[in-house]
């Protein structure tokens, strides 16, 4: 029962727009709901990677700050699998934790598309961003 419970209550602080984006919102069967979370993450992947590609050719003439955009992004992920692990652990082995675990990392996921998107706008001249504009 204290799972459930906990499920429940996961699954409703769940932010809406990460439900509505996939019409997760108005599913009512668990499995529904999990592939529902799912599709969600692996589009949100998607987005993630592309995101990632264009900054890596713009950064295709500087080696060295190339190589640091990979090593952060390996930490991200890194970061973002253990983070997912823990706040999904007390719902381990039961029916809601692909729902629980994949919400969490499209959360997270959908969080760093917003920085990506956020080194793609920088000026020319900017100096606290690591990726030139685009020419």
């Amino acid at each position: 029962m204290r799972i459930t419970a906990f499920a429940i209550a996961l699954i409703l602080a769940t932010p809406t727009f990460a439900l509505a984006e996939q019409n997760c919102g108005d599913l009512t069967t668990q499995t529904d709901m999990n592939i529902c979370a799912g599709k969600a993450y692996a589009k949100s992947d998607a987005e993630l990677n592309v995101l990632y590609k264009q900054i890596e050719a713009r950064l295709k003439d500087d080696a060295d700050t190339k190589k640091l955009l990979v090593s952060t992004q390996k930490a991200w992920v890194g970061y973002r699998d253990a983070e997912c692990n823990f706040s999904s652990s007390k719902v381990t082995g039961g029916t809601v934790y692909p729902f629980i675990s994949s919400s969490c990392l499209n959360n997270m996921t959908r969080s760093r598309i917003e920085d990506l998107k956020g080194y793609l706008k920088c000026g020319d001249g900017d100096l606290d961003c690591p990726v030139p504009s685009a020419n």
